[in-house]
């Protein structure tokens, strides 16, 4: 009896204490703001339908002691998209520094008589992501300016500052076509002052019912063709479009229709060879001078002793982050890693370039034998980062003399300006955040830095994997910046 009664006893305690236990659970639940901030994550981690079956790695830290302050799968490597670039802007700026420029000569081997340059006339590219059609007219009139009508010779691209490797390692085939998989090329151009290299502007605008609709590329060049077979139909609407380039060639093909009063589509998408399409754009730009040439418009090195005629030179790198990292352009973060792997050790290629990355986040305080890095970009599917080595240099960045660049060319909330807030701009209106985004197929990331309710700042780094529906991951993050922020 004795012991039947001291245990019922012991269960109606232990009742007690369950309930009691669910009751100031669930009280400190409804009352939200008293959670701590581990609390509200971890809750938020377990219950939200949308993180079911997905990976959620988050790492926090104090900006000012870079203690760490919150860890959910912090140190699990995954997939970082385009969070890769804030590796490849940090080695840039390590590396090429601030001021750092990229230039692109004009230079002629052979004597000039009489206005006529008796050799060949060379546009030697040294990585400029930013030359757009009048910078080629330019390169143009100072060869008119020298003295040069005519070239009894050939009009040579000379892109061998880099290798002769287009594409990076994991890009997906369908990606080939488009802005964010062109490309990479020492000589190349941009169609605009977003400076997607490598690619023109495509616009689709409809006609009257029944006609094709009127097809447009900028810049205007002969190195592109395009096979229209859309058609203009009735109605409003959107457009039901395909545009897609063929593989190996410079064909642009548009198919399907689009409604009488339905909105332009414009694409932008990526040439084959960019190397050509820089060079197309120096001939129709000597035509306009009225200088000739004898010779055929093709590739190689300039000699040694070719004589410059023109430099041009590019804005530099603290203004060049501004487009990459805002925008989060892609053939910038490649041609960069080129660009490091050439400076350091005089190679201009992939391999080389990744291994300065590697090198500089090794200084830069990231554990890099717990990494994988396969571009600069983030395109790939195989890069491997843990949320805790992003937050760390994010850190440790803070402390570099080229810091004021590195977080301005971040995207901002608040900033309406595409050239400010950048993909940004349309989130998190309520909050203080600079930050990367980066969203491949499953993959949604964001990491940077937010201002608290209480003023202070931390560093942060969300990187969720495995989504079903990648488009949903914005809105997770920005939920859970929200509890980071209500410190």
């Amino acid at each position: 009896m004795k012991v039947t009664y001291r245990f019922g006893i012991l269960l109606v305690c232990l009742a007690i204490v369950i309930i009691g236990s669910a009751a100031i659970s669930k009280s400190k639940q409804e009352r939200g703001e008293q959670q701590t901030m581990k609390e509200k994550l971890d809750q938020f981690i377990k219950e939200d339908s949308q993180l079911k079956g997905a990976i959620a790695g988050i790492s926090v830290r104090d900006a000012t002691t870079g203690k760490k302050i919150y860890d959910h799968m912090g140190d699990v490597r995954l997939r970082p998209a385009s969070n890769m670039k804030l590796l490849t802007a940090a080695a840039a700026l390590s590396v090429l520094g601030d001021d750092y420029t990229f230039s692109t000569s004009v230079l002629a081997s052979g004597t000039v008589k009489d206005n006529q340059l008796n050799g060949n006339l060379y546009l030697q590219g040294k990585g400029d992501p930013t030359l757009l059609s009048e910078d080629f007219d330019t390169f143009a009139k100072k060869v008119k300016a020298n003295g040069i009508d005519v070239i009894e010779g050939d009009i040579v691209g000379d892109d061998t500052r880099y290798d002769d490797v287009r594409l990076s390692p994991d890009l997906i085939w369908s990606d080939e076509h488009w802005y964010y998989g062109a490309q990479i090329s020492a000589l190349t151009a941009s169609p605009d002052r977003d400076y997607d290299a490598g690619t023109v502007i495509v616009e689709v605008r409809p006609r009257d019912v029944g006609e094709k609709p009127a097809v447009t590329v900028t810049p205007e060049t002969e190195y592109v063709q395009v096979e229209n077979t859309a058609k203009t139909v009735a109605g409003k609407g959107e457009a039901d479009l395909t545009l897609e380039r063929i593989h190996g060639e410079n064909t642009l093909t548009v198919e399907g229709t689009i409604p009488k009063d339905a909105a332009n589509v414009k694409e932008w998408m990526a040439v084959w060879e960019p190397t050509g399409y820089a060079l197309d754009l120096f001939r129709q730009s000597l035509k306009k001078q009225g200088i000739t040439w004898t010779g055929e418009m093709t590739t190689g090195a300039a000699p040694a002793q070719a004589k410059t005629l023109y430099e041009h030179e590019s804005m530099p790198l603290s203004e060049l982050l501004v487009p990459f990292m805002k925008l989060s352009n892609n053939t910038h973060a490649e041609m960069l890693v080129k660009e490091m792997g050439r400076v350091v050790h005089g190679e201009g290629s992939w391999e080389k370039g990744l291994e300065v990355v590697e090198e500089e986040m090794d200084k830069l305080g990231m554990n890099t034998e717990t990494c994988l890095i396969r571009d600069g970009s983030g395109i790939s599917h195989v890069n491997l980062l843990p949320p805790d080595e992003i937050s760390t240099l994010l850190y440790n960045a803070q402390h570099q003399d080229w810091f004021e660049a590195y977080v301005h060319a971040l995207p901002e909330t608040g900033k309406s300006d595409r050239m400010a807030g950048g993909t940004l701009r349309y989130r998190m209106k309520d909050q203080t955040v600079q930050a990367k985004t980066g969203t491949i197929y499953g993959v949604s990331t964001l990491s940077g830095y937010v201002k608290t309710s209480s003023g202070d700042k931390l560093i942060f780094s969300i990187m969720l994997n495995n989504l079903l529906d990648e488009e949903e991951g914005p809105a997770i993050e920005d939920k859970i910046v929200e509890m980071i922020a209500s410190q």
